[in-house]
């Protein structure tokens, strides 16, 4: 493989096997465990449609006198989810399955990408599957990183391929997208998963996204005709978040830069999905009172701090439940990536192909 390249390719190859009888076993039903909180539907604070055609006023209606939001613990459900992946790789490998396999490539030096990264692989540990670390230099071009991706493509041992994002400058992100096999493509980012994911018959979700509805069913959360808000529209993560969303039976409404009157929209919101990437953004009195509250950003600010774009203080007196940040969403996209890179191999090893 390294011969395609005119650059230096260090691949570490992870192998987890052995692990502890001790260790906790997933419940029947996947990604739930007796950490999950208990949600009564004719309690006041878990209250669901009576049925399908009834509209309430907010998901979770609870009398302003009692509010302060519950935390949606996104470390406890990606356990979780995480545990089930690796349940369920021990069994394949033990009755004959090769184990899945996820590269993982970063090109440069970003130290966000590294911190990013060394997670995702330690999660490959942790769950069983084999980890192929390819870090390449910042000087690594269009054609050299595509060349790797064909090589990638057609290695039998690689089930999954990631490429960290951001990419230095001179190099296409949606070129290497696009080149991602969309059976190995467990970001989802590929047109042809978005398309699926459209369409209603999704195959690769987007991990963020799809993280998100997970942590909603973890509540209780009903959907259907709730007003589901996102704030952002990034293609990864407000787009397929709306998508996402549709598929619940929500009536889902993203907001971008062009929005007029955010407020307006943001008050109205059932479940609010906030993923933009500026801190602070929704001041925390916007917050609809017994909403959800979903929040996707990550910033760190000159203290060092990790905020939310979300006012947390104000709005988790409002909201009846919230994410924290950090502790929310993102250990949640790292228990789907490995959800889909285990789907990945299993869908390879059925023979499946795009089209």
């Amino acid at each position: 493989m390294d011969s395609a390249l005119s650059i230096h390719v260090n691949r570490t190859w992870i192998t987890c096997q052995g692990f502890d009888s001790k260790s906790p076993q997933p419940s029947s039903v996947a990604g739930a465990s007796g950490t999950r909180p208990a949600v009564n539907p004719t309690t006041l604070a878990g209250r669901r449609h009576a049925d399908d055609g009834a509209r309430m006023r907010a998901p979770f209606d609870i009398p302003r006198s009692l509010m302060t939001a519950r935390l949606i613990d996104g470390k406890a459900l990606s356990r979780d989810v995480k545990v089930g992946v690796r349940s369920n790789i021990e069994e394949s490998v033990a009755g004959g399955a090769a184990r899945p396999g996820l590269a993982v490539v970063k090109v440069g030096e970003d130290p966000a990408s590294a911190v990013y990264v060394r997670g995702k692989r330690l999660a490959c540990e942790e769950v069983g599957v084999n980890s192929f670390a390819y870090d390449l230099p910042r000087t690594t071009t269009e054609s050299e990183l595509l060349s790797l991706i064909d090589d990638l493509n057609h290695d039998d041992q690689v089930d999954g391929i990631l490429v960290q994002l951001p990419l230095p400058a001179m190099i296409a992100k949606t070129a290497v997208i696009e080149r991602i096999d969309p059976v190995k493509d467990v970001d989802g980012f590929h047109p042809y998963n978005i398309g699926r994911l459209a369409q209603r018959m999704p195959l690769m979700r987007p991990c963020t996204p799809y993280g998100v509805i997970r942590l909603l069913e973890y509540i209780g959360a009903p959907f259907k005709g709730q007003n589901a808000v996102v704030v952002g529209a990034s293609n990864i993560v407000g787009r397929p978040m709306s998508l996402e969303l549709l598929l619940t039976g929500a009536t889902a409404t993203v907001c971008h830069r062009f929005t007029a009157d955010l407020e307006e929209h943001v008050s109205r919101a059932d479940i609010l999905i906030v993923a933009a990437g500026k801190p602070g953004l929704i001041p925390g009195h916007w917050v609809r009172p017994g909403s959800i509250v979903i929040d996707v950003g990550m910033n760190r600010l000159p203290s060092g701090h990790l905020v939310g774009d979300v006012d947390f203080a104000v709005a988790r007196e409002r909201a009846a439940w919230i994410t924290p940040v950090p502790g929310g969403v993102g250990p949640m996209t790292v228990a789907m990536l490995m959800h889909n890179t285990l789907e990945a191999s299993r869908r390879r090893r059925a023979g499946a192909s795009p089209g």
